[in-house]
């Protein structure tokens, strides 16, 4: 998952299956007590079941796909690890396929399908890590008997476990065969290709016609929480330019301020106009200015010259833009270009928007989706499950077809913290409980 920059902490669950609870440190506030069971049918008593006498099973793919290095610019690590995956779910009776991601310069797709008399489900995972070959941080590492540590083990290699051992649960019950799923995990979700658009066709084509959308990211890491909303990533560049002149004719008439100045003007006024909004933010990274500017736009990198006893002839600045909803894009989008379309004298200013990651904006559908987890959670006895804050998890996949689709929920992945750093750490006590809760609502979706 593409994350800000703040790092997560872990939250758990206090559940009957559990040697002990532990309170979630960063809320300050006793796990909730759990209810008793309540399945209602003979089926979702074999899944919950099924679930229990594979755990040690589970465990073991997932030190297995941890152990494979998939940092997205390692295709051949990307391709094993879809390789292990694929093989799971040929298994379980899937038509798998690999969609090669030459087109866009990534390792690919894995897409599996079932057909069955139920409505199609889209269940969403990915395959690469952050963690390329040349990060020390590399291996599986048991911690404890409850914890484990390793690159990718809850982003996403953890969520796409639950997927794994989910079906396998309900293809024991002989709940699966009535299933219509298709199941997308992309090569190239913490790096995604260009361009864009071919590198999201796979995904967006398969939400056509889907009832829901399910993402198994790992969302705040706080299993009391799924997402039903995410803010998007975009990102703007701003190019300003002035008249170069001896620097002791600036703000003359026929002179002006020149680029820096006018770059200050644009960027005060973003601040001054934007800042504040609910769930908006907007942030220059990288900022060059002077005589000459040569930019290396996707290393968002580069040079600058000037004189200090010069007018600076041009200016240039990469931030990023999250946003909740298409809605609040377009109107922040329109107060920016606004901006810096009334330069000051003799300078101009251009801004250009890359939309990246669309906003997962919060609807009806995904509010009913979480209700029907919610109800799962609460009847296996593992206590409610509410919103998360949508300023506590980055822009994902599920992004991409939230807007298509009736309803979609993300972030029922595994629980953990830190992700995206060598402090990457899941709670292993929360594989079962949360496979239990993917499984059977799964199920209920499929139900009649």
């Amino acid at each position: 998952m593409i994350t800000p920059l703040s790092s997560r902490a872990v939250a758990l669950l206090a559940i009957p299956v559990l040697a002990c609870a532990v309170p979630d440190a960063r809320a300050q506030r006793p796990a909730p007590a759990p209810a008793p069971a309540s399945l209602h049918d003979a089926t979702e008593r074999a899944i919950e079941r099924a679930v229990d006498a594979r755990n040690t099973d589970a465990l073991a793919l997932l030190e297995q796909l941890v152990n494979i290095n998939s940092g997205t610019m390692n295709f051949a690590g990307v391709r094993h690890v879809g390789a292990v995956l694929r093989a799971e779910f040929d298994a379980l009776g899937f038509t798998t396929r690999w969609v090669d991601g030459a087109a866009f310069g990534r390792a690919g797709h894995l897409v599996a399908e079932r057909s069955g008399s139920g409505p199609r489900l889209l269940l969403i995972g990915h395959l690469d890590t952050v963690f390329e070959p040349d990060s020390p941080f590399q291996r599986f590492e048991r911690l404890s008997d409850t914890t484990a540590r390793g690159p990718g083990i809850i982003d996403m290699k953890g969520g796409d476990v639950i997927i794994v051992h989910a079906l396998k649960a309900l293809s024991a019950a002989g709940a699966l065969e009535r299933m219509t799923i298709t199941i997308v995990m992309n090569g190239d979700e913490e790096h995604p290709g260009e361009p864009q658009a071919a590198a999201r066709r796979t995904l967006i084509d398969a939400s056509k016609g889907a009832a829901a959308a399910i993402g198994f990211e790992d969302g705040d890491g706080d299993p009391r929480t799924a997402n039903t909303a995410r803010r998007g990533a975009a990102a703007w560049t701003l190019r300003s330019t002035g008249t170069p002149a001896h620097s002791s004719q600036i703000f003359h008439d026929d002179v002006g301020a020149g680029a820096i100045f006018e770059t200050a003007r644009v960027l005060d006024a973003f601040r001054a106009q934007l800042a504040g909004q609910p769930h908006l933010t907007f942030n220059p990274g990288v900022a060059l200015g002077g005589t000459a500017v040569a930019l290396d736009a996707p290393q968002n990198q580069g040079s600058a010259s000037g004189k200090t006893n010069v007018v600076a002839k041009q200016m240039v600045v990469q931030g990023d833009l999250r946003t909740l909803s298409p809605e609040q894009l377009a109107a922040t989008k329109a107060v920016m270009r606004e901006i810096a379309a009334k330069p000051l004298p003799h300078t101009t200013s251009e801004i250009e928007f890359d939309d990246g990651y669309p906003p997962m904006a919060p609807t009806d559908g995904n509010r009913r989706l979480l209700a029907l987890y919610d109800a799962v959670s609460r009847d296996l006895g593992l206590g409610p499950v509410t919103a998360a804050d949508p300023w506590k998890a980055g822009a994902a996949d599920v992004s991409f077809v939230a807007g298509l689709v009736p309803m979609a929920l993300d972030g029922i992945g595994l629980a953990g913290r830190d992700d995206h750093t060598d402090k990457e750490t899941a709670d292993l006590r929360m594989l079962p409980a949360l496979t239990k809760r993917a499984a059977l609502l799964l199920y209920r979706l499929s139900r009649p």
